[in-house]
Protein backbone atom coordinates (compact mmCIF):
# COMPACT_ATOMS: atom_id res chain seq x y z
CA UNK A 1 0.00 0.00 0.00
CA UNK A 2 1.51 3.39 -0.94
CA UNK A 3 2.75 5.53 1.92
CA UNK A 4 0.64 8.51 0.85
CA UNK A 5 -2.51 6.37 0.96
CA UNK A 6 -1.67 5.11 4.44
CA UNK A 7 -1.07 8.68 5.61
CA UNK A 8 -4.39 9.74 4.11
CA UNK A 9 -6.24 6.96 5.90
CA UNK A 10 -4.62 7.85 9.21
CA UNK A 11 -5.73 11.47 8.79
CA UNK A 12 -9.34 10.52 8.00
CA UNK A 13 -11.96 10.41 10.73
CA UNK A 14 -15.56 11.33 11.56
CA UNK A 15 -16.82 14.12 13.77
CA UNK A 16 -19.79 12.01 14.96
CA UNK A 17 -18.93 8.38 14.15
CA UNK A 18 -21.92 7.03 16.10
CA UNK A 19 -24.13 8.26 13.27
CA UNK A 20 -22.77 5.41 11.14
CA UNK A 21 -24.86 3.02 13.25
CA UNK A 22 -27.84 4.22 11.22
CA UNK A 23 -26.49 2.63 8.04
CA UNK A 24 -28.08 -0.85 8.47
CA UNK A 25 -31.44 0.59 9.50
CA UNK A 26 -33.13 0.02 6.06
CA UNK A 27 -31.84 -3.57 5.97
CA UNK A 28 -33.31 -4.15 9.39
CA UNK A 29 -36.63 -2.82 8.12
CA UNK A 30 -36.56 -5.27 5.21
CA UNK A 31 -36.16 -8.16 7.63
CA UNK A 32 -39.65 -7.52 8.91
CA UNK A 33 -41.85 -9.95 6.94
CA UNK A 34 -44.75 -8.32 5.06
CA UNK A 35 -48.30 -9.40 5.71
CA UNK A 36 -49.27 -12.30 3.37
CA UNK A 37 -52.56 -12.26 1.55
CA UNK A 38 -54.46 -15.49 0.90
CA UNK A 39 -54.31 -17.00 -2.60
CA UNK A 40 -53.08 -19.85 -4.72
CA UNK A 41 -49.62 -20.51 -6.08
CA UNK A 42 -48.14 -19.52 -9.45
CA UNK A 43 -50.03 -17.34 -11.88
CA UNK A 44 -50.37 -18.47 -15.49
CA UNK A 45 -49.78 -15.74 -18.04
CA UNK A 46 -51.84 -16.07 -21.22
CA UNK A 47 -49.95 -15.73 -24.53
CA UNK A 48 -51.76 -12.47 -25.23
CA UNK A 49 -50.04 -10.91 -22.22
CA UNK A 50 -46.45 -11.73 -23.23
CA UNK A 51 -45.84 -8.11 -24.30
CA UNK A 52 -47.13 -6.94 -21.01
CA UNK A 53 -44.67 -9.27 -19.30
CA UNK A 54 -41.80 -7.74 -21.24
CA UNK A 55 -42.93 -4.29 -20.16
CA UNK A 56 -42.99 -5.63 -16.64
CA UNK A 57 -39.30 -6.53 -16.99
CA UNK A 58 -38.58 -2.90 -17.89
CA UNK A 59 -40.53 -1.75 -14.89
CA UNK A 60 -38.57 -4.18 -12.72
CA UNK A 61 -35.25 -2.82 -14.04
CA UNK A 62 -36.44 0.69 -13.31
CA UNK A 63 -37.39 -0.45 -9.85
CA UNK A 64 -33.90 -1.82 -9.27
CA UNK A 65 -32.42 1.52 -10.32
CA UNK A 66 -34.72 3.27 -7.87
CA UNK A 67 -33.61 0.84 -5.21
CA UNK A 68 -29.96 1.66 -5.93
CA UNK A 69 -30.71 5.40 -5.82
CA UNK A 70 -32.56 5.03 -2.54
CA UNK A 71 -29.72 2.97 -1.05
CA UNK A 72 -27.07 5.41 -2.23
CA UNK A 73 -29.15 8.33 -0.95
CA UNK A 74 -29.41 6.75 2.48
CA UNK A 75 -25.70 5.89 2.72
CA UNK A 76 -24.70 9.38 1.55
CA UNK A 77 -27.03 11.05 4.06
CA UNK A 78 -25.72 8.96 6.96
CA UNK A 79 -22.08 9.53 5.98
CA UNK A 80 -22.70 13.28 5.69
CA UNK A 81 -24.37 13.21 9.11
CA UNK A 82 -21.32 11.44 10.56
CA UNK A 83 -19.16 14.39 9.48
CA UNK A 84 -16.22 12.94 7.55
CA UNK A 85 -13.10 15.08 7.71
CA UNK A 86 -9.37 15.11 7.23
CA UNK A 87 -7.29 16.07 10.26
CA UNK A 88 -3.96 17.29 8.94
CA UNK A 89 -0.98 18.33 11.05
CA UNK A 90 -0.47 22.08 10.89
CA UNK A 91 2.74 24.01 11.42
CA UNK A 92 3.28 24.98 15.02
CA UNK A 93 2.41 28.57 15.72
CA UNK A 94 5.25 30.74 16.97
CA UNK A 95 5.73 30.36 20.67
CA UNK A 96 4.59 33.48 22.47
CA UNK A 97 5.82 32.60 25.94
CA UNK A 98 8.28 35.53 25.94
CA UNK A 99 8.29 39.08 24.72
CA UNK A 100 11.64 40.84 24.73
CA UNK A 101 12.34 44.50 24.05
CA UNK A 102 15.89 45.71 23.59
CA UNK A 103 16.38 49.27 24.87
CA UNK A 104 19.51 50.68 23.22
CA UNK A 105 21.44 53.79 24.22
CA UNK A 106 22.20 55.93 21.14
CA UNK A 107 23.97 58.75 22.95
CA UNK A 108 27.05 60.39 21.44
CA UNK A 109 29.45 58.31 23.52
CA UNK A 110 28.39 55.18 21.62
CA UNK A 111 30.55 56.50 18.76
CA UNK A 112 33.70 56.03 20.81
CA UNK A 113 36.00 53.47 19.20
CA UNK A 114 37.26 51.24 21.98
CA UNK A 115 35.83 47.86 20.91
CA UNK A 116 37.09 45.43 18.29
CA UNK A 117 35.55 43.27 15.57
CA UNK A 118 37.51 40.88 13.36
CA UNK A 119 40.79 42.37 14.55
CA UNK A 120 39.78 45.97 13.83
CA UNK A 121 38.94 48.75 16.27
CA UNK A 122 35.30 49.77 15.97
CA UNK A 123 32.80 51.93 17.78
CA UNK A 124 30.75 50.66 20.68
CA UNK A 125 27.63 50.91 18.55
CA UNK A 126 29.17 48.78 15.80
CA UNK A 127 29.96 46.02 18.29
CA UNK A 128 26.46 46.23 19.76
CA UNK A 129 24.93 46.01 16.29
CA UNK A 130 26.85 42.86 15.45
CA UNK A 131 26.27 41.02 18.73
CA UNK A 132 22.74 42.33 19.23
CA UNK A 133 21.59 41.32 15.75
CA UNK A 134 22.94 37.80 16.28
CA UNK A 135 21.14 37.62 19.63
CA UNK A 136 17.84 38.72 18.05
CA UNK A 137 18.08 36.19 15.24
CA UNK A 138 18.62 33.42 17.79
CA UNK A 139 15.33 34.30 19.46
CA UNK A 140 13.11 32.86 16.74
CA UNK A 141 9.78 32.03 18.35
CA UNK A 142 9.79 35.05 20.69
CA UNK A 143 8.30 38.45 20.05
CA UNK A 144 11.15 40.94 19.86
CA UNK A 145 10.99 44.73 19.86
CA UNK A 146 13.54 47.56 19.79
CA UNK A 147 13.51 50.90 21.61
CA UNK A 148 16.28 53.45 21.06
CA UNK A 149 16.90 56.37 23.37
CA UNK A 150 19.10 59.45 23.76
CA UNK A 151 17.56 62.85 24.61
CA UNK A 152 14.24 61.15 23.85
CA UNK A 153 13.11 57.58 23.40
CA UNK A 154 11.32 56.16 20.39
CA UNK A 155 10.12 52.77 19.17
CA UNK A 156 12.33 51.56 16.34
CA UNK A 157 10.50 48.22 16.06
CA UNK A 158 7.32 47.16 17.83
CA UNK A 159 7.40 43.63 19.31
CA UNK A 160 7.00 41.11 16.51
CA UNK A 161 7.76 37.51 15.62
CA UNK A 162 9.73 38.78 12.60
CA UNK A 163 13.10 38.67 14.33
CA UNK A 164 14.96 39.14 11.04
CA UNK A 165 13.25 42.50 10.50
CA UNK A 166 14.10 43.67 14.03
CA UNK A 167 17.72 42.60 13.54
CA UNK A 168 17.91 44.66 10.34
CA UNK A 169 16.44 47.65 12.16
CA UNK A 170 19.13 47.36 14.83
CA UNK A 171 21.84 47.18 12.19
CA UNK A 172 20.55 50.46 10.73
CA UNK A 173 20.60 52.35 14.06
CA UNK A 174 22.15 55.82 13.81
CA UNK A 175 23.40 58.17 16.49
CA UNK A 176 22.07 61.72 16.57
CA UNK A 177 18.49 61.24 15.40
CA UNK A 178 17.04 62.04 18.84
CA UNK A 179 19.96 63.84 20.45
CA UNK A 180 23.22 62.80 22.02
CA UNK A 181 22.39 62.62 25.74
CA UNK A 182 21.27 59.60 27.79
CA UNK A 183 17.65 59.23 28.92
CA UNK A 184 17.79 55.82 30.56
CA UNK A 185 14.54 56.23 32.49
CA UNK A 186 12.59 57.28 29.41
CA UNK A 187 14.08 54.43 27.41
CA UNK A 188 13.00 51.81 29.93
CA UNK A 189 9.61 53.46 30.37
CA UNK A 190 8.86 53.32 26.65
CA UNK A 191 10.02 49.70 26.50
CA UNK A 192 7.53 48.84 29.26
CA UNK A 193 4.75 50.60 27.38
CA UNK A 194 5.45 48.56 24.27
CA UNK A 195 5.52 45.35 26.27
CA UNK A 196 2.37 45.83 28.33
CA UNK A 197 0.39 48.99 27.57
CA UNK A 198 -2.80 47.66 29.14
CA UNK A 199 -1.00 46.25 32.17
CA UNK A 200 0.61 49.61 32.92
CA UNK A 201 -2.84 51.10 33.38
CA UNK A 202 -3.83 48.13 35.54
CA UNK A 203 -0.71 48.42 37.68
CA UNK A 204 -1.29 52.12 38.26
CA UNK A 205 -4.81 51.22 39.33
CA UNK A 206 -3.74 48.27 41.45
CA UNK A 207 -4.64 45.62 38.87
CA UNK A 208 -2.94 42.25 38.40
CA UNK A 209 0.42 41.92 36.62
CA UNK A 210 0.61 40.34 33.17
CA UNK A 211 0.85 36.55 32.95
CA UNK A 212 3.15 36.36 29.93
CA UNK A 213 6.93 36.42 30.43
CA UNK A 214 8.18 39.85 29.46
CA UNK A 215 11.79 40.99 29.43
CA UNK A 216 13.67 44.21 28.76
CA UNK A 217 17.36 44.14 27.88
CA UNK A 218 18.67 47.67 28.44
CA UNK A 219 22.14 48.63 27.26
CA UNK A 220 23.81 51.93 28.10
CA UNK A 221 27.32 53.32 28.24
CA UNK A 222 26.51 56.42 30.28
CA UNK A 223 24.56 57.95 33.13
CA UNK A 224 21.00 59.20 33.10
CA UNK A 225 21.23 62.90 32.17
CA UNK A 226 18.11 63.47 30.05
CA UNK A 227 14.43 62.67 29.97
CA UNK A 228 11.57 63.10 32.41
CA UNK A 229 11.64 59.80 34.30
CA UNK A 230 13.96 58.63 37.06
CA UNK A 231 15.42 55.17 36.35
CA UNK A 232 14.62 53.88 39.85
CA UNK A 233 10.94 54.78 39.46
CA UNK A 234 10.64 52.97 36.15
CA UNK A 235 12.46 49.94 37.58
CA UNK A 236 9.88 49.81 40.39
CA UNK A 237 7.11 49.92 37.78
CA UNK A 238 8.78 47.05 35.93
CA UNK A 239 8.69 45.03 39.13
CA UNK A 240 4.98 45.75 39.58
CA UNK A 241 4.36 44.63 36.01
CA UNK A 242 6.37 41.44 36.41
CA UNK A 243 8.87 42.53 33.73
CA UNK A 244 12.45 41.40 34.25
CA UNK A 245 15.06 43.99 33.30
CA UNK A 246 18.56 42.91 32.30
CA UNK A 247 20.94 45.86 32.26
CA UNK A 248 24.24 45.95 30.39
CA UNK A 249 26.75 48.59 31.47
CA UNK A 250 28.97 49.20 28.45
CA UNK A 251 32.37 50.91 28.48
CA UNK A 252 35.75 50.68 30.17
CA UNK A 253 35.27 53.30 32.91
CA UNK A 254 32.89 53.13 35.87
CA UNK A 255 31.42 56.32 37.31
CA UNK A 256 32.38 55.15 40.79
CA UNK A 257 36.03 54.86 39.73
CA UNK A 258 36.18 58.21 37.92
CA UNK A 259 33.37 60.49 39.11
CA UNK A 260 34.86 63.65 37.59
CA UNK A 261 35.00 62.37 33.99
CA UNK A 262 31.25 62.41 33.37
CA UNK A 263 31.65 62.41 29.58
CA UNK A 264 32.99 58.88 29.36
CA UNK A 265 31.71 56.91 32.32
CA UNK A 266 28.92 54.41 32.77
CA UNK A 267 26.70 54.50 35.85
CA UNK A 268 27.12 50.86 36.81
CA UNK A 269 25.49 51.27 40.21
CA UNK A 270 22.26 52.74 38.84
CA UNK A 271 22.00 50.05 36.18
CA UNK A 272 22.64 47.35 38.77
CA UNK A 273 19.97 48.77 41.07
CA UNK A 274 17.46 48.83 38.20
CA UNK A 275 18.08 45.19 37.41
CA UNK A 276 17.90 44.07 41.03
CA UNK A 277 14.69 46.01 41.65
CA UNK A 278 12.92 44.37 38.72
CA UNK A 279 14.17 40.86 39.45
CA UNK A 280 16.60 40.78 36.54
CA UNK A 281 20.39 40.79 36.41
CA UNK A 282 23.07 43.38 35.76
CA UNK A 283 26.05 42.76 33.49
CA UNK A 284 29.30 44.63 33.01
CA UNK A 285 30.83 44.78 29.53
CA UNK A 286 34.23 46.24 28.64
CA UNK A 287 35.11 44.32 25.48
CA UNK A 288 33.42 42.68 22.53
CA UNK A 289 34.11 39.28 24.06
CA UNK A 290 32.34 40.41 27.22
CA UNK A 291 29.37 41.52 25.14
CA UNK A 292 29.15 38.17 23.37
CA UNK A 293 29.34 36.33 26.69
CA UNK A 294 26.56 38.47 28.16
CA UNK A 295 24.34 37.89 25.11
CA UNK A 296 24.86 34.15 25.48
CA UNK A 297 24.12 34.34 29.22
CA UNK A 298 20.84 36.20 28.67
CA UNK A 299 19.95 33.76 25.93
CA UNK A 300 20.49 30.95 28.42
CA UNK A 301 18.59 32.68 31.23
CA UNK A 302 15.62 33.21 28.93
CA UNK A 303 15.94 29.81 27.29
CA UNK A 304 13.61 26.86 27.28
CA UNK A 305 11.65 28.12 24.32
CA UNK A 306 9.20 25.37 23.44
CA UNK A 307 7.18 25.25 20.27
CA UNK A 308 3.55 26.03 20.70
CA UNK A 309 1.33 22.96 20.35
CA UNK A 310 0.30 22.61 16.71
CA UNK A 311 -3.30 23.33 15.92
CA UNK A 312 -4.76 20.50 13.82
CA UNK A 313 -6.06 21.62 10.46
CA UNK A 314 -9.49 20.07 9.93
CA UNK A 315 -10.96 19.92 6.46
CA UNK A 316 -14.64 18.96 6.47
CA UNK A 317 -15.68 16.49 3.77
CA UNK A 318 -19.40 16.21 4.56
CA UNK A 319 -20.46 18.48 1.64
CA UNK A 320 -19.40 15.77 -0.81
CA UNK A 321 -21.71 12.99 0.45
CA UNK A 322 -24.41 15.61 1.00
CA UNK A 323 -24.10 16.63 -2.65
CA UNK A 324 -24.29 12.96 -3.69
CA UNK A 325 -27.45 12.54 -1.63
CA UNK A 326 -28.96 15.58 -3.34
CA UNK A 327 -28.18 14.14 -6.79
CA UNK A 328 -29.76 10.82 -5.82
CA UNK A 329 -32.87 12.63 -4.62
CA UNK A 330 -33.07 14.47 -7.96
CA UNK A 331 -32.70 11.14 -9.77
CA UNK A 332 -35.54 9.62 -7.76
CA UNK A 333 -37.81 12.53 -8.57
CA UNK A 334 -36.98 12.21 -12.27
CA UNK A 335 -37.76 8.48 -12.39
CA UNK A 336 -40.99 9.04 -10.50
CA UNK A 337 -42.14 11.59 -13.06
CA UNK A 338 -41.37 9.22 -15.93
CA UNK A 339 -43.55 6.57 -14.37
Amino acid sequence: MPAWFTALLSAFDFATPLALLLLPLPLAARLIPPEREGGSGALRVPPSLVGAAERADTVAARGRRRLWLIGTLWVALVVALAGPRLVLPALALPASAREIVLALDLSGSMERKDFSLDGETVSRLAAVKRVGAEFIRRRAGDRIGLVEFADQAYVAAAPTFDTAAVARTLEEATIGLVGRSTGIGDGLGLALKRLAPAQIADAEGGGPPPSRDKVVVLLSDGANNAGQTAPKDVAALAKDLGVRVYTIALGPIDMADNPNNEQDVVDVETLRAMAETSGGRAFRVKTTDDLESVAAAIDELEGGRAKAPPLPLRRDLWPWPAALAFLCACGLLATRRRT
